[in-house]
Order: C-alpha cells, then sequence, then structure tokens
C-alpha cells in the first residue's frame, strides 16, 4: 500500500537534506519528493525573481529537479550544503532561460521564419515528426509514468488533481513525474535511426 505524505514526511524527518540527497542518488523516487517538498516553494521563488514569469519559472523549477535526480550522485557534501547545490541548479537553470528568451526576443522576425528554408508546410511536417517521436518515447516509459504524463501534458490535470483522480499521494506523483520526464529527455536525446520524413532514402539502383 502506499504512503500518505504524512507517513513519508515522518520517514524522512529524521534525515539531514544531504542525506535525503544521497537516497536520491541510489534512484529513491521519495527522496526526491521528499527534497521538493523541503525545497520547492524556495526554488521557485528564486526561479520567479530571475525571470518574472510563472510559467518559466515553473520550467526552471522543473529542469533543476531533473538535474538533481541525474546527478545527485555528484553532489559532495563536505563542499556545500544540500540547500546551496540544488538552489545553485534553479539558478543556473533561470539564467539559462533569461538567456534563451533575451535571444528569441533580439532575433528578426523574418529571420527567423526564413531558417533553413522552413515555411509553413516544413513546419507542419517537422511538429508531426517531433509529435511521433514523443509518442514513441513515452510508449517506452512504465505504465504508471507514461500515464502520469499523459494526463498532466495532455488531459490538463495538475498534480493535485491527478493524485486526487488516482487516489495516489501527492508526494508519489510528483517524483513519478521527475522519473518520467527524466527518462523521456533520455530516449528523446538518444540518436534516432528513423529517417526524417523529407528525406529519401537513396536508390541502390
Amino acid at each position: 500500500m502506499s504512503k500518505t505524505p504524512r507517513a513519508m514526511s515522518r520517514a524522512f524527518a529524521h534525515l539531514s537534506d544531504e542525506a535525503v540527497v544521497a537516497l536520491i542518488a541510489r534512484s529513491d523516487e521519495q527522496a526526491l519528493a521528499e527534497l521538493y517538498d523541503r525545497f520547492g516553494r524556495v526554488a521557485y521563488g528564486l526561479a520567479l525573481r530571475i525571470l518574472r514569469d510563472e510559467a518559466l519559472a515553473e520550467d526552471a523549477v522543473q529542469e533543476a529537479f531533473l538535474t538533481a535526480w541525474r546527478r545527485a550522485d555528484t553532489f559532495m557534501p563536505e563542499r556545500a550544503k544540500a540547500s546551496t547545490w540544488l538552489l545553485t541548479l534553479v539558478h543556473r537553470r533561470a539564467v539559462d532561460l533569461v538567456r534563451r528568451e533575451q535571444r528569441r526576443r533580439a532575433e528578426p522576425l523574418e529571420v527567423a521564419g526564413e531558417r533553413l528554408g522552413e515555411g509553413p508546410a516544413e513546419d507542419a511536417v517537422w511538429l508531426r515528426y517531433e509529435r511521433e517521436r514523443v509518442q514513441a518515447a513515452l510508449r517506452q516509459l512504465p505504465d504508471q509514468q507514461r500515464e502520469a504524463l499523459e494526463l498532466v501534458y495532455y488531459g490538463g490535470f495538475t498534480q493535485s488533481e491527478l493524485a486526487q483522480r488516482l487516489g495516489e499521494p501527492l508526494g508519489t506523483i510528483k517524483s513519478r513525474m521527475f522519473t518520467g520526464l527524466a527518462r523521456l529527455r533520455d530516449l528523446l536525446a538518444e540518436p534516432t535511426t528513423t529517417p526524417m520524413p523529407w528525406t529519401r532514402t537513396p536508390s541502390t539502383s
């Protein structure tokens, strides 16, 4: 039976932040949810101060926690507190997003529209290709992770609504989302052997 959020909090209450990160390094999803419960609000506040945009701040926080999940084994408690390490990840990601937005706004519209000869037809093909890649990657995830991602991103549910719908603790849903997104990003980053829809296979004749 799944633990309740209160039971989960009691289970981690005696652990330091550094110990929680050590558990994350062992791929403990509940530890990741605990870290988010401890620092999610502070992390969001930091990102919001830098970005001044709620959606971008949420993206920065999520990216930072995904990085923490993937790089927890590199954390060295003798060099910094876990909170400092985590908030540094948030700060770096927020600054990256600021720079990305600045470049996007500074780019001439006509250049953005004409890069690589892109037009409406090419854009439609590219979007279809990307959509197919995402769907293929989603099919490789465990059922629970795929269900959580699809209901949030395609169904429009918040994480709290999803927890109520599935009868699961919110912390379980958060960790399921984080690990699912981390795996999805890894899958999408892998080189694909599938040819682009607009390319032709060279003729052997």
